[in-house]
């Protein structure tokens, strides 16, 4: 009988994929509590229901390559198109048949925590993962757009494994490999969720240690975005050699 037990110990135990046996006493319980713990449980999992079949239908590109008989696909995203300092960042990931980590998502929907685990989680389970760079000084040699899909294609070459297919967000590389060209990729695919989240942590790292040379600039926060406290450090400190000076306000500001 399930009253003898209280409605915190109902609670411990519905958090702990009860059995159908257990859930059928429950709702025979008159205890207002347990009732609202049930009515929890069953909003969990409706919730844990779409979270799957939402997963699942990011893989939806991937299991037609797959049927098609393209096993390894390449997933494809980047970081840090818009900031005034630093590199962008591209990350290139192949993820096995089985994956399911269902947290993996556009990283912008992500906390930085998040991002953080599921890092980790990615660089262990993919079958593949290979990160590109293009730095500011090329950045400002041939414009950002150009600059990402060099750092693109680089993520790609790196890649231990060559992929059969390749999956972009909303751009082109040079490669012979065939490749889809995918609108808001990263929220659509996620091979492609996984590179965003690789691309944008790899990133992150980076900045952190050039705050460490750059202090002023606050890098570790803004991610060389232009915050205020950046804007102030560009006014009183100048610009530092990681600083795109093809990028506005710079280019005014400092180049006339």
């Amino acid at each position: 009988m399930t009253s003898k037990l209280t409605v915190s110990m109902i609670k411990a135990a519905l958090e702990q994929e009860p059995d159908s046996n257990f859930i059928k006493k429950l709702r025979q319980d008159p205890r207002k509590g347990v009732q609202t713990q049930l009515k929890n449980y069953s909003k969990r999992l409706i919730r844990a229901k779409k979270k799957k079949s939402l997963f699942e239908e990011r893989f939806s590109f991937e299991k037609q390559f797959w049927d098609d008989g393209r096993s390894n696909v390449a997933g494809i995203d980047e970081a840090g198109r818009g900031p005034l300092a630093g590199p962008v960042v591209a990350a290139a990931v192949i993820l096995p048949h089985n994956f399911d980590l269902l947290e993996v998502n556009d990283s912008k929907q992500l906390s930085a925590s998040k991002r953080e685990y599921l890092y980790g989680k990615i660089l262990e389970e993919a079958l593949a993962v290979g990160v590109g760079f293009s730095d500011n000084n090329l950045i400002d040699q041939i414009n950002i757009y150009q600059a990402t899909r060099s750092a693109m294609k680089e993520a790609v070459t790196a890649l231990p494994i060559r992929p059969q297919q390749l999956i972009i967000d909303a751009m082109q590389i040079e490669t012979e490999i065939p490749q889809l060209k995918l609108t808001k990729a990263d929220a659509r695919s996620n091979s492609v969720a996984a590179a965003s989240i690789v691309a944008k942590v790899s990133r992150d790292h980076l900045m952190k240690y050039y705050d460490s040379l750059y202090p002023a600039y606050d890098f570790k926060d803004n991610n060389g975005y232009g915050t205020a406290k950046h804007l102030k450090a560009l006014s009183s400190c100048g610009i530092t050699s990681i600083h795109r000076k093809s990028f506005e306000p710079i280019k005014s500001e400092f180049f006339k």
